[in-house]
């Protein structure tokens, strides 16, 4: 375990020390802040709404709960099980904090899980239709996941714990939600 650790510490500090430009300096705080992405999430919703009319109510509920239960399980049973105090508050490393440090534990990463959840619930939800986003939204993610260990407030085994958490629960309720409620999702998405 030690050494997981200190291989999690090394690649910390190569993220967040060494891997740096002016530009991701200027960037990647934004993409981890939750007001940024609401443009996107709300021409997304105007999106499913214009699409599916009615049945988009039961897509954007099923994904709200999903965002919801990832979130839930990262933050109230593994992070106050594990109680790891996050990079930014460790004493021994060097940390260039370009965001604001939080006050909760660091393992797994709500950010990574909550965004892995949403872009797996939706390539769960349009499957092989999803051609396009099949790349972008696990990009779009894993941007933000790398985000939060850039910033100085994640450890990699954060973000990484926190993206398969995302992924374990949202690609299978997308998947649930296209069969059980059996959507008309004869276009390509």
């Amino acid at each position: 375990m030690h050494l997981i650790q200190q291989l999690d510490q090394t690649l910390f500090q190569l993220i967040n020390g060494h891997w740096h430009n002016a530009v991701a300096d200027a960037v990647l705080p934004l993409f981890r802040e939750k007001t940024f992405w609401i443009p996107a999430y709300l021409i997304f919703a105007i999106w499913l709404v214009w699409k599916y009319r009615l049945q988009a109510l039961w897509i954007l509920l099923a994904l709200v709960a999903t965002v919801a239960l990832s979130d839930t399980i990262s933050h109230r049973l593994i992070k106050q099980s594990v109680k790891r105090e996050r990079p930014c508050r460790n004493p021994d490393l060097q940390v260039r904090q370009l965001a604001y440090c939080g006050g909760g534990y660091s393992f797994t990463s709500n950010h990574a899980a909550n965004h892995f959840a949403l872009a797996m619930f939706i390539l769960g939800l349009w499957g092989a239709r999803a051609r396009f986003w099949r790349w972008l939204l696990p990009l779009w993610a894993a941007s933000i996941a790398y985000a939060q260990v850039y910033v100085g407030v994640h450890y990699p085994l954060d973000v990484l714990a926190g993206s398969l958490l995302g992924m374990l629960i949202g690609y299978p309720i997308g998947k649930w939600t296209r069969r059980r409620l059996r959507f008309d999702l004869t276009e390509t998405a």
